[in-house]
């Protein structure tokens, strides 16, 4: 199904599941990074060489081969590739080490959202809804959930999600963000910027919850404030060439239409982004 260019820049951000993302995929202009899914699956937001995580893949392949139990090491080497992009190598270790780990929650957690970035939101569901507790549940994975659910198109299921994550984080900033994103999904700009407004000021926001905030504006026609915000975290430059692009996908004909279309995306590139998916 032919999809515009503008997908990317909403259904893309909602793409990596989750916590403060913004795979916002503007000719390469915006990085894409998200911190993970749940307690033991670290956060990794810096910048990473291409060798240096073909290396540590390489190490961790191994380790994985000699003992396919360990949970731990499945779950780093299944980030490590899904940082190389290989989101379908990542899915097929974390199946494993599901199989062999079937009550292990962090296990859970991290292959649901690999399968979330594989493009694969029906089994995503599934997976993420036995990843945490009824009575302990996991912000970070009821973020996950909502962005699982926007992708297909439960934008009231999503808010339902992401309301329950903010009951537990008041003010978090990275759920705010993706509830804003969800709003502007749903085409309710508006409603979309209020929350992300309340994102971006929060103390603890990072310039991805601010190029979420621009892109909400950008596409609102609010440029001048959108150019702005990018600044903060871009050379003028750069600001000025992402926003042209928002400009130019913005033109594109039923653009919208493609937004609703996600699940026919495919997931960006980590490697162009240098940074965790």
């Amino acid at each position: 199904m032919p999809v515009t260019p503008l997908q990317p820049l909403l259904s893309g951000a909602l793409r990596t599941g989750a916590v403060a993302v913004v795979a916002l995929s503007l000719g390469g202009c915006l990085a894409r990074g998200t911190p993970e899914t749940t307690g033991s699956l670290q956060r990794t937001d810096a910048p990473v060489s291409e060798a240096s995580l073909r290396q540590s893949s390489e190490a961790l392949g191994q380790k994985f081969e000699a003992n396919p139990a360990d949970a731990d090491t499945a779950i780093a080497y299944a980030g490590t590739l899904r940082r190389l992009g290989q989101h379908a190598q990542a899915v097929a270790v974390l199946q494993q080490a599901t199989i062999r780990n079937p009550r292990a929650l962090p296990v859970l957690a991290a292959y649901g959202k690999a399968l979330a970035e594989a493009g694969r939101f029906r089994e995503a569901q599934e997976v993420l809804a036995k990843a945490h507790l009824p009575e302990r549940p996991d912000w970070r994975i009821l973020s996950v959930q909502g962005t699982v659910a926007d992708q297909l198109g439960d934008f009231q299921g999503a808010q339902r999600y992401y309301e329950a994550a903010l009951r537990i984080v008041p003010g978090e900033p990275t759920v705010l963000s993706n509830q804003g994103l969800s709003y502007a999904l749903a085409k309710r700009l508006p409603e979309g910027e209020v929350i992300m407004r309340q994102a971006a000021l929060h103390q603890r926001a990072d310039g991805r919850v601010r190029q979420n905030l621009a892109l909400v504006l950008g596409l609102q026609g609010k440029f001048a404030e959108a150019e702005s915000v990018l600044k903060q975290d871009m050379q003028p430059q750069e600001a000025a060439q992402t926003l042209a692009s928002i400009k130019r996908m913005m033109a594109q004909p039923n653009s919208w239409k493609a937004l609703r279309q996600q699940a026919d995306a495919k997931p960006a590139d980590a490697r162009k982004a240098g940074q965790n998916g």
